[in-house]
């Protein structure tokens, strides 16, 4: 997976351009039937070097009192963009099957920490800033997160498919 944009900025041409931008949701939540997605980053704006906090929720408000559902390793996903410099950051997942039980109105929250991957035929931008971006978090950027849920949940009959849901959200924020 790789990513093509501007490449060569400075920090300062990096700051004028990050001027351009601003945060519209740090925090968004969706509804799909019975589950509640929450994709949440703690700050709109976090200091170069900061940590950024980003986590995501899923929710069961359903009539019984817990439901399991089924997923690959985690039911989060955290594919984002740097939009400056239109690089894409991927959010690969192994794919074993797990099962996790959510109780009624107690979120599953789990925090993101970190992924991204380059090959070495990308341009030579990108594995910069991905080898960057591995070894010591955020660079200076305006980042959107295009976060999702997937996971299926077993039908009582257990005779037909289990049912699929794929929440979706979105969040943005910066790092100068």
């Amino acid at each position: 997976m790789g990513g093509c944009g501007t490449s060569g900025k400075s920090n300062e041409d990096l700051s004028e351009e990050l001027d351009k931008y601003d945060v519209v949701h740090s925090k968004a939540e969706m509804q799909d039937g019975d589950f509640i997605y929450r994709l949440v980053s703690e700050q709109e704006e976090y200091a170069d070097g900061q940590s950024v906090t980003l986590y995501a929720e899923l929710e069961y408000i359903g009539e019984q009192s817990e439901v399991t559902i089924e997923h690959a390793a985690s039911p989060f996903y955290f594919p984002m963009e740097e939009k400056i410099r239109g690089f894409e950051i991927p959010y690969p997942m192994p794919e074993p099957l797990v099962m996790t039980t959510l109780k009624k109105g107690e979120a599953l929250r789990v925090s993101y920490t970190g992924s991204g991957a380059y090959s070495e035929d990308d341009e030579k931008a990108y594995v910069e800033f991905m080898k960057d971006f591995i070894k010591n978090g955020f660079p200076t950027g305006y980042y959107t997160v295009d976060g999702f849920a997937d996971f299926w949940v077993q039908k009582n009959d257990h005779k037909n498919e289990p049912d699929r849901y794929h929440i979706e959200a979105q969040v943005d924020f910066k790092v100068k």
